[in-house]
C-alpha cells in the first residue's frame, strides 16, 4: 500500500475520526483546526496537527497544501468556512479535494467550486441504514461515484449454478467481481465457477441494474 500525505481540515468528531482512521492505516496525517481545544485532542493521534484558520489563503499555502495527496475539509456547521477553505484549497492545487456538506444546497455549491468528492455522512449513513434493513441480503455498499457501486449480497435460491449459466452479465448488467463459499474468497471467479445459496458474492454495476438484481432476488 502507497503511503499517502494526507491533510484534514475541520477536527470536529467527523474530521477527528478521518484523520485518526488515516493515520491508523499507515498513512502521513496533517491535521488543522482553528481550535486550540481539538488540535490538542488529536496531537499524538495524528502526525502533526496545528492551528491554522484554513479560511486564511496564506496560511494554507504556508503549510504546502498542493503537495498532499487528499485533502479532506471537513469542518462542519460553518458552511461559510467550508466553502472557502475548499475554494482556497483548489486555488492552491491541491490534487483531490474531499469536502463534507452539511446539505443539499452546500453540495451543490461545492461540487460548483470544484471539490472532487462531496460527501454528507449523516445523509449517506442514513441511506446506507435504510437499504441495510429494508435489503437485509445487502452486506456493504461501496459507491464508485457517477451511477456506479460495488455491492456485496448473499446468495439465495434463485441464485444459484455456474457463473456461465446464471448470465448475470446478459441478464441484468452487473458483473460478479469476487466471490466468498465458506470463507474461501475467490478473486475474478471463471464461467464454470458454481454459486450456491449463502455464498456471498462481490457484484459491480449501475444503480439501476443492481436494483434490478435485487428485485430478482426476492427482496
Amino acid at each position: 500500500m502507497k503511503t499517502k500525505q494526507c491533510l484534514v481540515i475541520g477536527l470536529g468528531r467527523f474530521g477527528t475520526a478521518v484523520a485518526t482512521t488515516l493515520y491508523e492505516m499507515g498513512h502521513e496525517v496533517v491535521a488543522i483546526d482553528h481550535g486550540e481545544e481539538n488540535v490538542e485532542r488529536v496531537m499524538n493521534l495524528v502526525t502533526h496537527a496545528a492551528i491554522v484558520d484554513a479560511t486564511d489563503e496564506r496560511a494554507l499555502r504556508a503549510i504546502g497544501i498542493a503537495d498532499f495527496d487528499v485533502v479532506v475539509v471537513a469542518i462542519g456547521t460553518d458552511v461559510q468556512a467550508n466553502i472557502l477553505a475548499t475554494m482556497n484549497a483548489k486555488s492552491l492545487g491541491a490534487t483531490y479535494v474531499v469536502s463534507k456538506a452539511v446539505d443539499e444546497m452546500a453540495r451543490r455549491v461545492l461540487e460548483r467550486i470544484g471539490a472532487d468528492l462531496v460527501i454528507r455522512p449523516e445523509h449517506d449513513m442514513g441511506v446506507r441504514l435504510a437499504r441495510q434493513i429494508a435489503t437485509p441480503n445487502i452486506v456493504d455498499t461501496l459507491d464508485l461515484g457517477g451511477d456506479h457501486a460495488i455491492v456485496e449480497i448473499e446468495a439465495n435460491e434463485r441464485l444459484k449454478g455456474t457463473l456461465r449459466d446464471l448470465n448475470l452479465t446478459g441478464r441484468f448488467g452487473v458483473q460478479i467481481i469476487a466471490i466468498s463459499h465458506a470463507g474461501k474468497i475467490e478473486v475474478t471467479p471463471r464461467a464454470e465457477d458454481i454459486v450456491k445459496p449463502h455464498d456471498r458474492l462481490v457484484v459491480i454495476g449501475t444503480s439501476h441494474n443492481l436494483d434490478e438484481l435485487r428485485r430478482f432476488l426476492g427482496e
